[in-house]
């Protein structure tokens, strides 16, 4: 189910239906490897203290060589990527907090259903 974000300005609504982390990818080795790839694998490689060959072969499906949870630390502190971090809530985390926020959107639909009657009744 993709996210919505709703966010308000003066004059202006913006909604975003951009498919959560948890949508996007289908585990947390992939939301890794696609921020390792997005800002270059030799310069997260040397951020790591690894060869490059090495980090791309933990980020494979390789099973003979894993990223370790000490990388990740190293992944998110050199990089600033909290992505995998937010994957990681999202997937387990967040199906609680979405059952709260669609009974929360419920309840604003319809209180915005109402205004925009009480809206029509003052223009008449």
């Amino acid at each position: 189910m993709p996210s919505t974000v709703i966010s308000a300005a003066k004059d202006q609504l913006t909604l975003n239906f951009e498919p959560g982390l948890a949508e996007r990818y289908g585990s947390l080795r992939e939301c890794i490897a696609t921020g390792v790839y997005q800002r270059g694998l030799k310069r997260v490689a040397i951020d790591l203290d690894q060869a490059p060959s090495n980090l791309s072969v933990q980020l494979s499906e390789d099973s003979s060589r894993n990223f370790s949870v000490d990388s990740l630390e190293k992944y998110i502190e050199k990089t600033g990527d909290t992505a995998p971090v937010m994957y990681l809530i999202e997937r387990f985390l967040a199906a609680d907090a979405r059952n709260d926020n669609g009974k929360k959107l419920a309840a604003m639909r319809a209180k915005m259903a109402e205004m925009m009657r009480e809206m029509e009744g003052l223009s008449q």
